[in-house]
């Protein structure tokens, strides 16, 4: 069952990141994540939120563009044709999983 908030640290847990990294993501584009509050003021990220930290990682990471760069290319793709992000993300789970089996072996 999917969960249906994100702490900052099982996000950047998630990523590989630093929370730091993923504060500074999310401050710096709102208008692409927008995480809720609980009553203590802590970020609570949307699934729909930890996929775009995803598709920024890989585009800031992977595809070397800077943060701007990123969420130019992520704003100019409203329409869902550039998959390559969602497939390589989905490889690096996969290869992530499989090593995880291979380590427990």
């Amino acid at each position: 069952m999917a969960k249906i908030c994100y702490t900052i640290g099982e996000v950047a847990e998630i990523l590989g990141e630093s929370t730091s990294a993923v504060r500074f993501w999310s401050n710096t584009y709102p208008e692409l994540i927008n995480p809720m509050r609980n009553k203590k003021g802590n970020r609570l990220f949307s699934p729909e939120d930890v996929e775009t930290f995803k598709k920024l990682h890989y585009y800031i990471k992977d595809r070397g563009m800077t943060l701007e760069g990123a969420a130019k290319a992520m704003r100019k793709n409203t329409t869902g044709e550039d998959t390559r992000a969602d497939v390589l993300l989905r490889l690096k789970n996969v290869r992530d999983m499989l090593q995880q089996v291979h380590d427990e072996i």
